[in-house]
């Protein structure tokens, strides 16, 4: 087993494969001397769980197996991290082995805190408590949906960053023309708790989600925090946050968004913030105190959405300044927190937003993207995921 590499790659996600993919495209002398360390068999395209959810999708189609998907030239280390040593260039395995590196780019994504949520992991994908959120129950959610006879439909978004912040509602939206069609909607009772202050944090799309939940007769709770679960009694117990009271209410299905953050082993490393998420510099992605380290990704303190749209921009920008610091250059590459959100408003209507650190639109089309549109409906579902396997974690795009 090779124990050095010029760059040491941690995570096999979209971020890690995405990087590893351009290096090697672009830097032909660094074949067969990147390592992306990463335990899972399975890599998943996580965007289209939305529409697994809402059942237009099977989830088979999201996953394809790891070894299919490593870039050629680049070796797989099967095995989880236990420990950095970044003043030695150097990780620790949970298998005891040590691998040092010239160059280190740290992508694990973000770790779910199912825990968090008191007595959700034991009614998690029965008593119709759902998440899209998780491989091994996302079915579930629509079997919730399509059996769903009346009573609230519960609809939350934790007080953690998350990724794709706006998947919360994607799901809402989908279940309630669901509820339409299956001729129940007017049993039902739509409820959107969210520790968040708005629907969204950019005022363009945050103004058109408004009218998109009017029109729906959407019941939205705001400041409301997800805390304990009790499936059999079908009760949930809310926390507001402005205020510190607690509600319980009582639901026929509850998706629920869990809490996430940093990965532990990121937490407890030198690498991390005071958050525990990896410490880079916003416009570089270079750490902050280790320069030959950079960050990309869920797992870092980038102040922007956490969604693979992020990442397709940030993977050139620290591709380019490795390359930059390997021939002693200055790092010119800069991102501007560029993130992307498809907001499935239904079933074919979606909002494409797009916008940057500043909260302003950076769109990509031709017209206003703030308006529902058929066409990008179908730009998420068939188009994005050929992009995503063929051209992204193909270092192509």
């Amino acid at each position: 087993m090779k124990k050095h590499y010029k760059v040491l790659i941690i995570g096999g996600g979209t971020a890690g494969i995405t990087v590893a993919a351009r290096l090697l495209r672009n830097f032909k002398s660094l074949l067969g001397n990147i390592g992306i360390v990463d335990p899972a068999d399975k890599h998943y395209y996580q965007p289209l769980w939305t529409l697994v959810g809402g059942g237009v999708v099977d989830k088979e189609r999201t996953g394809r197996d790891m070894k299919s998907i490593i870039p050629k030239g680049a070796d797989w280390i099967k095995e989880d991290v236990e420990s950095f040593n970044p003043p030695q260039n150097s990780i620790t395995t949970s298998n005891k082995n040590t691998f040092t590196y010239d160059y280190l780019v740290v992508a694990p994504g973000i770790q779910i805190n199912w825990n968090d949520i008191k007595g959700l992991k034991e009614t998690l994908g029965k008593n119709n408590v759902c998440s899209n959120y998780s491989y091994k129950h996302v079915h579930y959610t629509w079997e919730s949906i399509r059996t769903f006879r009346g009573g609230n439909a519960i609809f939350t978004y934790p007080n953690t960053p998350v990724k794709c912040g706006g998947a919360p509602q994607k799901i809402m939206y989908l279940a309630e023309d669901a509820f339409r069609k299956l001729g129940v909607r007017k049993q039902a009772n739509v409820i959107f708790n969210s520790a968040n202050l708005a629907i969204f944090d950019v005022p363009k799309y945050r103004s058109v989600l408004e009218k998109v939940i009017a029109r729906k007769g959407i019941q939205t709770y705001f400041h409301s925090h997800l805390i304990e679960v009790d499936g059999e009694k079908k009760e949930a117990v809310f926390e507001n946050l402005e205020k510190g009271y607690t509600t319980v209410k009582p639901f026929q299905m509850l998706h629920v968004t869990p809490p996430m953050g940093a990965p532990t082993f990121i937490k407890n490393s030198l690498l991390s913030d005071q958050k525990g998420w990896i410490d880079v510099d916003k416009y570089t992605l270079q750490h902050t105190r280790f320069s030959n380290v950079f960050g990309l990704g869920d797992a870092s303190n980038l102040p922007t959405s956490k969604t693979g749209a992020a990442i397709r921009k940030q993977a050139p920008v620290v591709v380019r300044n490795i390359i930059s610091s390997i021939q002693g250059l200055p790092l010119k590459a800069r991102y501007d927190g560029y993130t992307s959100c498809p907001i499935v408003t239904g079933y074919n209507k979606l909002v494409l937003a797009e916008f940057d650190y500043n909260k302003q639109p950076k769109e990509t089309m031709p017209f206003n993207q703030s308006i529902e549109r058929r066409s990008m409906y179908f730009l998420k579902k068939d188009l994005l995921p050929i992009m995503y396997w063929k051209g992204m974690l193909k270092g192509r795009m």
